[in-house]
């Protein structure tokens, strides 16, 4: 207690649930200030459907098209793609798009449920513990999330690197989402009932040497 009896503990608090809420949205985007009606839900694929090496380049994914373009193989990403089909020959960049996509809706839906299993099989340990925290500081808080993918627009390579036996893909997904945190009383105290275009950049990394076919989250930002 300050002087006069003021709750100083409470006023910490809210600068670090401030602090959260900032570093979360950096961890799984912002909004673009695209804003559209609620459209109806759309019925998500049960996390229970995929295990943690969904991203593995043998997810089902049909040709490429403008919304999941593949890279140009005279490119530079397409090259390094190709180096990569060199030391795995069982890597295929639209397979991988595939995987990529789903385990996308899956890291999101896991979360914003709070779901550190799924979670797990899926980050790398950095990005983890960075999850970790953010979950552990919305439950303390009494908080619950919900987060809604409506509908991914585009899903696209924008770079890939081989250093070694370690492949790194950096992925672009554009989607439409509903995102609101609500307080004890149900309350939104942060995020909108409402569909919002967010843009986020998220890196996959996997040894190609090794026995495990996982690609794993290692970065996330906003673009």
């Amino acid at each position: 207690m300050g002087a006069g009896g003021f709750p100083i503990d409470l006023v910490l608090f809210g600068m670090i649930a401030a602090f959260l809420i900032l570093r979360l949205r950096s961890i799984l985007g912002r909004r673009t200030g695209f804003e559209r009606p609620v459209e109806p839900r759309a019925q998500p694929r049960a996390a229970a459907e995929f295990r943690g090496d969904t991203v593995e380049g043998h997810a089902e994914a049909g040709p490429a098209s403008p919304e999941r373009p593949v890279p140009e193989i005279t490119s530079a990403v397409g090259q390094t793609l190709g180096q990569l089909a060199n030391v795995d020959h069982n890597f295929d960049p639209a397979r991988f798009l595939a995987g990529a996509e789903a385990a996308f809706r899956i890291i999101v839906t896991a979360f914003a449920s709070g779901d550190r299993v799924t979670l797990r099989g899926l980050l790398s340990d950095e990005m983890y513990r960075a999850f970790e925290t953010a979950i552990t500081a919305r439950e303390d808080a009494h908080q619950t999330q919900r987060s809604e993918i409506q509908s991914i627009g585009r899903v696209s390579i924008e770079e890939a690197a081989l250093r070694g036996t370690i492949a790194t893909i950096a992925v672009r997904f554009v989607s439409d989402q509903i995102s609101v945190t609500s307080g004890p009383d149900g309350l939104p105290v942060a995020g909108a009932d409402a569909v919002m275009e967010i843009t986020d950049v998220w890196t996959f990394e996997r040894d190609l040497h090794t026995s495990d076919p996982s690609w794993r989250l290692i970065a996330a930002r906003s673009a």
